[in-house]
């Protein structure tokens, strides 16, 4: 049998769930007779493809805006290039992520909650049971009331802050500490909960992008929502993205963190309800439905609104060209023989050798 059947086959048996189908017909004979046969997938593969077929195929995907897998391997050598004029990215799943307290710029909702807590007031199972986000953001007003009007900074602040937080600790009638897990809690995450609420410079970039302030009824739906997210940091957000409505977990009896949770989870939601609005404007101005943006889309994204990512890759015919290639960050990498740039160059030249010569080298 064919090797396509083959493939197809064998490849249908690392998931029962998945039907296959097989085309004994080389890709030339396709772009030339049947091109738009490409146009019906969202993701084409192409493993050693002889050079101009690549390239035929490449520009044809290319401006249908279809993502193409190169692979090319040679030996115990190999590439894979990934092709597409935009990937947008909502989960980037960013290692390292901050959480999203707003300490530094508390909503008033937040504000409300902390208040409502009166350390000097409590005995000592309610103390020892608040959460750690509620003790920080305490300590921090009476930073600011009695130290200084920024947040602790440098080491040294950082330092002071922690101390003061640690006088706040319950002491027994021999004036020992107690052991308030809650308030050792809070020292440990002094760095983390006092980050600066801003919209990061990715963020940034892609609200400055011709994509989002330009857009067209062609526009997809996420570069719309990115233009929403961008209107309601300019009004509602006052500057800063919508909260993302998590907390980590923490030490408290459950009432107090349920409490806590709600405040950012409804904070939360009302933000996206504020991003809908902007995009529901925004979808009526370019001609769309309301219902193109779902509802699941839009709470995807405002979790997300901190990691959004776009990538951009060049074309094929943008690599190969002469006039249009990376000659000098290439040129960068030929002293350093561990350079894979040396190997793919490699792998460049038997694909023209083979143009040329319809052989491999050696054979």
């Amino acid at each position: 049998q064919s090797r396509a059947q083959s493939a197809m086959e064998l490849l249908q048996e690392l998931n029962n769930d998945v039907s296959g189908n097989f085309v004994e017909e080389s890709p030339e004979k396709l772009l030339d007779n049947n091109p738009s046969f490409f146009n019906r997938f969202n993701l084409v593969i192409a493993t050693q493809l002889p050079e101009s077929t690549l390239l035929r195929l490449a520009e044809l995907l290319w401006n249908s805006n279809i993502p193409l897998l190169v692979c090319r391997t040679y030996g115990l050598v190999g590439y894979m290039r990934v092709i597409i004029k935009e990937h947008t990215v909502v989960e980037s799943h960013p290692d390292n992520t901050l959480e999203d307290l707003r300490l530094d710029k508390p909503f008033p909702e937040l504000t409300e909650h902390i208040q409502s807590y009166d350390l000097d007031h409590m005995d000592r199972k309610d103390h020892s049971h608040t959460p750690w986000v509620v003790i920080v953001a305490q300590y921090l007003t009476k930073w600011f009331n009695e130290k200084s009007e920024q947040l602790p900074k440098s080491y040294k602040e950082k330092e002071a802050f922690r101390q003061l937080i640690r006088q706040g600790i319950l002491k027994n009638e021999n004036g020992t500490p107690e052991d308030e897990e809650n308030f050792e809690e809070a020292i440990k995450n002094v760095n983390t909960a006092l980050n600066t609420t801003e919209v990061p410079r990715g963020i940034q970039e892609l609200f400055n992008d011709d994509c989002c302030v330009k857009l067209t009824e062609q526009s997809p739906s996420f570069w719309i929502l990115v233009r929403a997210l961008k209107e309601f940091v300019a009004s509602e957000g006052q500057g800063t993205l919508p909260v993302r409505g998590t907390i980590p977990d923490m030490i408290a009896d459950s009432s107090k963190f349920i409490k806590l949770q709600n405040v950012y989870r409804e904070k939360a939601k009302k933000d996206m309800a504020a991003v809908g609005a902007h995009a529901a404007k925004l979808l009526q101005s370019l001609g769309k439905a309301p219902e193109s943006i779902s509802e699941r889309e839009l709470k995807l994204l405002c979790d997300n609104a901190a990691f959004l990512r776009v990538v951009r890759c060049r074309s094929l015919a943008e690599e190969y060209s002469l006039n249009t290639f990376n000659k000098d960050e290439i040129i960068s990498h030929m002293d350093n023989p561990d350079s894979e740039i040396v190997l793919y160059l490699m792998l460049r030249t038997v694909n023209r050798f083979y143009k040329q010569h319809g052989r491999y080298p050696g054979m």
